[in-house]
């Protein structure tokens, strides 16, 4: 089998204990070095302080692996030449026996079939401004709507159209719940100003949405727990909304677009907001992650 899963991870799952998926993308490609490498080691351990076990997912030398080792991690980080793979680059990144940092969609779908069902992230990926233009959306979204995995994360990133997305992934039956809020997190900001259906007051409520997921034996879809951001941690909504504003301008002037869009704008708000914007990121994916793994360790108990 081509996938390698770590033998703490495989224990884990073998025993029944929990077991928390993290994405690499943010350590290769979303923080600068060496601050990437400590908020990659900071993550497992608050994992590791909930109970559960971290299962840190990329691809290396061709080889997709569920866990990390410290040295696997440091390559991740440090080395030059790590590609970025979508769910879709996984079968040409394993024949071409290539390295790489796994996005959402690559990482909840790793995860899925090595047995690992919770997985903690930033934001997801949406659908993209201007989308009856440019019909962009993230794979993130298709791959959601086929694969059984519990996400959390702060909502989608604000950079992106939010209510849209929302309706998309309603459209692909895909369940979206926000914690302890009925208002969906727009990334950066506690409250996209978009509502929810559904609220969940604890790990264990959204561990007895798994098991009914399961127990109603319908398609395979995910279940997105929706976790803010804390207000005292958000970016400051009105710096938040100039900076924005500046940045679709100057995405227009420069005639930027395809997938040069998204990196350009998180680019731009992190250099306008005096990286305030990558500290409630940081905040963000933070809370995402203790929340997962005390999801993860009430999905065990049941």
């Amino acid at each position: 089998m081509v996938l390698v899963v770590s033998e703490e991870v495989r224990a884990a799952i073998d025993a029944r204990r929990p077991v928390v998926a993290l994405e690499s993308t943010i350590i290769a490609h979303g923080l600068p070095r060496p601050r990437n490498q400590q908020v990659a080691l900071e993550l497992e351990d608050a994992v590791r302080q909930e109970g559960a076990v971290p299962a840190t997912i990329a691809v290396l030398d061709g080889r997709p692996r569920i866990g990390l080792d410290k040295e696997q991690l440091e390559r991740i980080a440090n080395e030059d030449g790590i590609r970025k793979l979508g769910h879709r680059d996984l079968s040409q990144a394993v024949a071409a026996g290539v390295s790489g940092a796994t996005t959402v969609s690559a990482t909840a779908q790793l995860a899925a079939l090595a047995g690992v069902r919770v997985f903690a992230t930033g934001g997801l990926g949406g659908v993209h401004r201007e989308w009856t233009v440019t019909q962009d959306e993230s794979a993130d979204l298709g791959l959601l709507a086929r694969t059984r995995i519990t996400v959390v994360c702060a909502g989608v990133k604000s950079i992106l159209d939010v209510p849209a997305t929302l309706q998309r992934l309603e459209t692909l039956g895909v369940a979206v719940a926000g914690y302890r809020t009925d208002q969906f997190p727009g990334f950066y900001l506690s409250d996209s100003g978009h509502p929810v259906d559904w609220t969940l007051q604890s790990p264990e409520q959204a561990a007895d949405v798994m098991r009914a997921q399961d127990a109603l034996g319908a398609a395979e879809s995910a279940l997105i727990v929706a976790n803010p951001v804390p207000e005292e941690q958000q970016l400051d909504p009105g710096l938040h909304a100039r900076v924005l504003a500046d940045a679709l301008r100057a995405l227009e002037e420069q005639g930027i677009t395809g997938q040069a869009v998204t990196p350009f704008l998180l680019d731009f708000l992190v250099r306008h907001t005096d990286g305030a914007s990558l500290d409630a990121n940081l905040a963000a994916v933070r809370g995402n992650v203790r929340l997962a793994a005390r999801i993860a360790a009430a999905w065990t108990r049941g």
